[in-house]
């Protein structure tokens, strides 16, 4: 009798082309994802060695780091912008590889655009040039970042030299409370586990609160995994990601829809598997979480104090007095009425429908504060259609906010969004790192989306709960 398998094993054994002699895998890769920042020195080297692309039919391209979110014409008033989209275009004609460019409507950050196509399938190994790439595990796929020489190997061979991980299964049990999302629950993970408990280590979320997440809730926290230092993270496939994926542009049509499903329930982790690590989470623990700190792992609940450096273990005193140094924060006080400068609503961790849909519920009859920068910045082009058509785009201008065109914006302002000086902001994004949005002094404080609204409208971090309270119970 075979014993019970997990997902990661089923899905690296169905790829595993051979064993190397230092004892990695030649993987196949069934997904390549390419956008336009670390695609032109792959194709470069490609040239460089004679080459072409292996397999085309199975690279998609889209952009979204660099492009402006405002002014859209080209070409571009950054001529390196420019010059990057102007590569991309040139090398998927050269090589027939499918592009989502800026004029086709189905643009958007490429961690949105697999999905909402339906490229995105359970069972799949999946690579992209960009550190996020784990967002794909939602559906039940392994799907991890890769550098530059990596993607030339991808575009080169379809295959990629891999050292297989190790696997920790976190189950997340029991009832959120509301007001708490799943932007909240892999903050909470990240600061239970740290920036580096998840080295060498896929994880596979489970539990009732991850099983009764939708689709978009499942992206969010898999996009992060990588900020807790794990090589990629997913969730089993189910009836939620099948009826996700039924009907989009690339998944089976009618005729092989069945055998899809049946072959991607396969893959999903048997009963009674064996795991190299288990960690359960209790959601009753988990608060609307805030960082208040240079990485994802340096937060805390909205009700509680920054840490002290002087009431803490002296192994992690300096990287906290580091921390609130660049933070310009106070060991000991509350994160609770620290005046924010930016709002932004954005990134591929939350700049889906369902963000906004929210945010659009929570934030009517509300103004910006005096002094505030906010700005909504749509993860797609379908995304921004379908805000529009609900009115959605009209409720957050009516607030205050800037409604942009779809891209990665001021999450890592590889283009004009950027934080200017010490610019504190309350953002969506997943980093929160120095000089991460734009300016080296500038200051980050990742949230929910809802927290961020909540941030815009009183000018300060602010707990939602108390911010929107009646419109908030809603959602309970």
């Amino acid at each position: 009798m075979t014993p019970p398998r997990t997902l990661l094993d089923k899905v690296w054994d169905a790829h595993a082309v051979r064993e190397l002699d230092n004892g990695q895998t030649q993987l196949f890769i069934g997904t390549h994802l390419i956008h336009e920042v670390t695609s032109p020195q792959a194709f470069g080297m490609l040239r460089d060695l004679g080459l072409a692309v292996r397999m085309p039919e199975r690279t998609f391209a889209t952009v979204d780091h660099i492009v402006p979110t405002d002014v859209r014409e080209e070409p571009f008033a950054d001529e390196l912008a420019d010059e990057m989209i102007k590569a991309l275009h040139a090398n998927c004609k050269q090589h027939g590889i499918t592009y989502f460019d800026l004029h086709s409507g189905q643009q958007g950050i490429v961690h949105m655009v697999g999905p909402e196509q339906g490229i995105t399938q359970p069972g799949a190994t999946i690579a992209c040039g960009d550190s996020h790439t784990s967002t794909h595990g939602a559906f039940g796929a392994v799907a991890f970042g890769i550098g530059t020489s990596q993607v030339r190997d991808v575009l080169a061979t379809q295959t990629l030299a891999m050292t297989k991980p190790k696997l920790r299964r976190i189950e997340v049990n029991g009832t959120l409370g509301h007001g708490v999302y799943a932007k909240d629950v892999i903050l909470h993970i990240i600061r239970t586990l740290g920036v580096n408990g998840g080295i060498g280590y896929a994880y596979e979320y489970a539990g009732e609160v991850v099983e009764r997440m939708s689709m978009e809730e499942r992206m969010t926290v898999c996009n992060m995994s990588i900020e807790g230092g794990a090589r990629c993270g997913y969730v089993n496939p189910d009836e939620t990601t099948f009826d996700y994926l039924q009907g989009r542009p690339y998944a089976p049509g009618a005729d092989d829809w069945d055998e899809a499903v049946a072959r991607w329930r396969s893959f999903a982790s048997d009963p009674g598997c064996a795991y190299d690590d288990v960690v359960e989470i209790d959601a009753a623990d988990i608060a609307p979480t805030v960082t208040w700190g240079i990485n994802p792992g340096q937060a805390i609940a909205i009700t509680e104090d920054v840490p002290h450096p002087d009431r803490v273990d002296p192994a992690g005193r300096a990287a906290i007095v580091e921390a609130l140094q660049h933070m310009k924060l106070e060991g000991g006080a509350p994160i609770r009425g620290t005046r924010v400068d930016v709002a932004f609503l954005g990134s591929c961790t939350n700049a889906r429908l369902s963000d906004f849909i929210e945010v659009a519920r929570v934030i009517a009859g509300h103004r910006v504060a005096p002094g505030v920068h906010a700005i909504a910045v749509p993860g797609s082009t379908l995304v921004k259609e379908e805000c529009e058509r609900r009115g959605i785009d009209k409720v957050l201008l009516a607030a205050g906010f800037e409604w942009r065109a779809a891209g990665c914006s001021m999450c890592l302002a590889m283009n004009p969004d950027k934080l200017v000086g010490d610019q504190l902001c309350a953002s969506s994004s997943n980093r929160n790192f120095k000089g991460r949005q734009g300016s080296p002094t500038g200051r980050t404080i990742l949230m929910s989306p809802v927290m961020v609204a909540a941030a815009a409208v009183t000018g300060m971090v602010a707990d939602a709960r108390e911010v929107f309270g009646r419109e908030q119970a809603v959602r309970a």
